[in-house]
């Protein structure tokens, strides 16, 4: 045996205690398992052997225990006092006692070495894998500074100081962001799992909520203090934002400390999410006035939150105020009725000089309109002549599931009605 393959082994040990961040008692445990693993291979049991670790040393004593017999019917466990006495040359045995005998490492051979530096390998492999997954399902909702090691189509590979991995798929990037090799981004760790029961697969996210929350509390200080409190926070990300805070000293004024001086708090965080809109607004319990500041600066006539938790939310609004409420693409009201968790529909008003005591029941042209269609119009809100003329004709058709000719025609007995 050569004496290299020790001495790699035994480096090994020294190794894998100094570099690898596992606990004393664990290492020990291992490398004893590991060791008896072997002996079982080779010996086919390791009932009757010890093993002794010492990780301080970066080595390890093997003893082979052999009772005393007569006649010996199992050589790895026996031996007769002659074998005793011509190995160790002591008259003192008598049968009935137990002889211990120390092995060395180069009784496992060459390739039994071997098995037990990639046993050992492997193992502690598993132990770092299971440990960075402990480690990071602590740290779920945290946020990550990395750099980017690779990216892909459709994910990006960051690694942490110790190398560990973090994957960031397309999905959890704000739409239009572009990474680079070696660019240090900030994210949420949002999700860790073991992949095929072996690898942990740690995910991290620019999307979530949570991010922007953890933005703020980076950035404001008074969040961090707990000063202020971030009561609810709802995205759609890289195209707007809304965060309601709530102060717990009056003398704090929560949207302009979170705004930061001529905005300098809150630009950073704007840059930071690819300049999304983020409208800060005190948070309160009060479901209608938290829709009016959430739709603000659109002016509300009236809200009717109607009779269930499930109902829409029906907002009114003057026709050159709906513009202002349902924001671009909608988001404005989408991430109002997020805020309040409820669907908010926005509907026209009509203007104050047209009076109710000048509109009509549409109960009123059974005569002339199927019942059918009145109950459609009736279920999305219209039950007056002028809330459905005040409609436009495709968003008639579309709300109540109508034809449009069904609607021309509906819309033609509306408007005879009114006319001189």
């Amino acid at each position: 045996m050569e004496k290299s393959n020790i001495i790699t082994l035994i480096d090994a040990f020294k190794d894998f205690k100094e570099e690898k961040n596992i606990d004393r008692p664990v290492m020990m445990g291992v490398l004893k398992d590991v060791f008896l693993t072997q002996i079982a291979k080779t010996y086919g049991t390791s009932d009757n052997f010890d093993v002794i670790i010492n990780v301080d040393k970066g080595n390890c004593e093997i003893y082979q225990n052999f009772d005393i017999v007569e006649e010996v019917t199992n050589p790895v466990a026996e031996m007769t006092l002659e074998q005793v006495k011509a190995e160790t040359g002591d008259d003192d045995y008598e049968i009935g006692d137990t002889y211990t005998k120390k092995l060395s490492l180069e009784s496992f051979g060459r390739r039994g070495i071997l098995n037990i530096r990639q046993n050992l390998q492997g193992r502690i492999m598993d132990i770092e894998k299971a440990n960075v997954f402990k480690n990071y399902s602590e740290r779920v909702g945290e946020l990550f500074t990395g750099e980017i090691y690779q990216t892909w189509k459709n994910e990006v590979l960051v690694l942490d100081e110790d190398s560990n991995e973090l994957r960031m798929p397309r999905s959890e990037q704000i739409p239009g962001e572009h990474f680079k090799k070696n660019d240090t981004i900030r994210a949420i760790i949002k999700s860790v799992e073991m992949k095929n029961n072996t690898t942990p697969y740690i995910v991290l996210s620019r999307t979530t909520d949570t991010f922007l929350e953890k933005l703020f509390e980076q950035e404001v200080p008074e969040i961090f203090d707990g000063l202020i409190t971030i009561k609810k926070v709802v995205r759609i990300p890289g195209e707007r934002a809304k965060v309601a805070v709530e102060s717990y000293d009056e003398r704090i004024d929560p949207i302009g400390a979170c705004i930061g001086v001529k905005g300098s708090r809150i630009m950073g965080i704007v840059r930071e999410l690819r300049n999304e809109n983020i409208d800060v607004l005190q948070w309160t319990n009060n479901t209608q006035l938290l829709i009016q500041r959430a739709l603000s600066p659109a002016k509300i006539s009236s809200i009717d939150l109607g009779e269930g938790p499930d109902d829409k939310i029906k907002v009114y609004m003057l026709s050159e105020e709906v513009k202002k409420g349902i924001g671009k693409g909608g988001c404005n009201i989408k991430l109002a009725g997020m805020l309040v968790g409820r669907e908010i529909e926005v509907w026209r008003e009509l203007p104050k000089t047209e009076t109710d005591e000048e509109d009509v029941l549409l109960s009123e042209f059974s005569n002339e309109i199927d019942q059918w269609i009145i109950d459609k119009l009736e279920s999305i809100g219209c039950d007056t002549a002028k809330s459905v003329l005040a409609l436009a004709p495709a968003d008639i058709a579309k709300r109540a599931d109508l034809e449009d000719e069904t609607v021309e025609d509906v819309l033609r007995i509306l408007r005879s009605e009114f006319e001189e």
